[in-house]
């Protein structure tokens, strides 16, 4: 069913980017469809940025911000569009066409998508510089290159350079890096729904099952529950498939006393969540799994304690990989001096990736980690991930036997307030008796 008419926060945010870079043009092509295979394509998903400003979700479209040069410092909305064709909408589904995109996406001009070529000179004239992302749609960047090279040419003698092209990513990363009102609401119900289906997942597994059984049932409390797809691959992995940090399978049998770590994340309006949680596949964790767990669900924990504005994710991950290493000495699977250890990074022996990153439309999201040459500090707003992890390697085999082929990680999904930081995912259970108490 089509939109009668979209937020206001997509104007909002348009109208930041153009006030920030006036005399700018900013051109996002969509995300192309992909043939699957014959006829048939894969799903659709918008490309971030291009969503991010508009609210538009059909392909063959592209979005292009411009300057209004009859009012100085105004901008133009313009978007090329698909044409409306009553067969093929009978096939695929309404389209919005020229006047869709007007009246609901509140474009000042549209135009079909076959005219691009024609009126992008039009567009670019009076441009001080262009903003667009070269390779990532190949049709688009000729185009472009082909537009640009005529405004060259029309210049003459007049002295006029060549119109630069520059990323809009860095521009566009400032803004989506701080979350506003609407966002955090989409990142909330994301985190709800996903959090429901790991809990369903503690209470459904059991001994026989295949990892697709458990994909398929987080799949149906997805969709049952608002979320239009999933933010990412969902990784099913049980036993020394854990140990795997992005394995893809999930078609391997479930065994007792093996572990089952699922990272899983529901993507609702365009904004991702992404848990992690790891639970026994019978009833209740093995002595070893026990340890190993608890102290991975300690750093997890001080780490979301200590976050707050200012600190860094580097400081964060250093906590955690003190509080694992020290832990692992404890209980002798890391021998040496600690000092040594942490000076030269021995814990990735077992805890071989960083503990965090950026989310939102993209649950790896945009953002600078690093700024003016130093580590970014954390402001409100920012939506971050903490996961610290413990794997054993298949090939590790000098590590005791009932450690070995277990792979623990725990990710939950932070905002950064003013007061410190909100745990968006805190009802997927993670403490171990609540865990072992779902699965009785």
């Amino acid at each position: 069913m089509l939109l009668s008419r979209i937020p206001s926060y997509f104007k909002a945010r348009r109208d930041r980017l153009m006030k920030s870079h006036s005399g700018a043009v900013f051109i996002f092509p969509s995300n192309q469809e992909l043939i699957r295979n014959s006829d048939v394509t894969f799903p659709f998903r918008q490309e971030s940025n291009f969503y991010y400003l508009s609210g538009f979700d059909e392909p063959e479209s592209v979005l292009v911000l411009a300057p209004n040069h009859s009012s100085p410092g105004a901008y133009r909305t313009i978007l090329f569009v698909r044409r409306r064709d009553l067969t093929k909408e009978m096939w695929e589904g309404e389209r919005y066409g020229v006047d869709g995109a007007r009246q609901v996406f509140g474009a000042d001009e549209s135009y079909l998508i076959e005219d691009f070529q024609k009126v992008l000179p039009d567009l670019l004239d009076g441009a001080e510089r262009v903003y667009y992302r070269i390779g990532q749609n190949k049709d688009s960047d000729h185009k472009i290159v082909t537009a640009l090279d005529g405004y060259r040419a029309s210049a003459g003698r007049t002295g006029r350079p060549l119109l630069a092209i520059f990323d809009p990513g860095e521009a566009l990363a400032e803004m989506r890096l701080f979350k506003q009102p609407e966002e955090v609401d989409a990142l909330r119900k994301a985190a709800k729904i996903t959090a429901l289906a790991h809990k369903t997942a503690m209470q459904e597994v059991r001994p026989g099952m295949n990892e697709f059984e458990i994909e398929a049932l987080i799949d149906y409390v997805f969709r049952k529950n608002g979320c239009q797809r999933v933010g990412y691959g969902t990784i099913v992995a049980g036993g020394v498939n854990g140990t795997c940090l992005h394995y893809r399978f999930n078609n391997q049998p479930l065994k007792d006393g093996e572990l089952l770590l699922v990272d899983a994340g529901g993507e609702y309006d365009y904004y991702s969540a992404d848990i992690t949680r790891t639970f026994p596949i019978g009833k209740a964790f093995t002595p070893a799994q026990a340890k190993v767990y608890d102290l991975v669900l300690r750093a997890e924990k001080e780490a979301i304690a200590m976050t707050k504005p200012g600190i860094t994710l580097p400081e964060i991950h250093k906590h955690c990989a003190e509080v694992i290493t020290d832990g692992l000495l404890s209980l002798g699977l890391l021998t040496g001096n600690r000092a040594d250890l942490l000076a030269n990074n021995g814990v990735s022996r077992f805890f071989p990736h960083r503990t965090s990153h950026f989310m939102g439309m993209d649950v790896h999201d945009v953002g600078l980690y690093v700024k003016n040459g130093e580590p970014r500090r954390l402001e409100p707003g920012m939506v971050f991930t903490i996961e610290p992890g413990f794997y054993v390697q298949p090939s590790d085999t000098a590590v005791p036997a009932e450690y070995q082929g277990i792979g623990i990680r725990i990710e939950d999904d932070v905002l950064v307030t003013a007061a410190g930081c909100e745990n968006l995912t805190i009802d997927a259970p993670k403490e171990r008796a609540d865990i072992e108490a779902l699965k009785r």
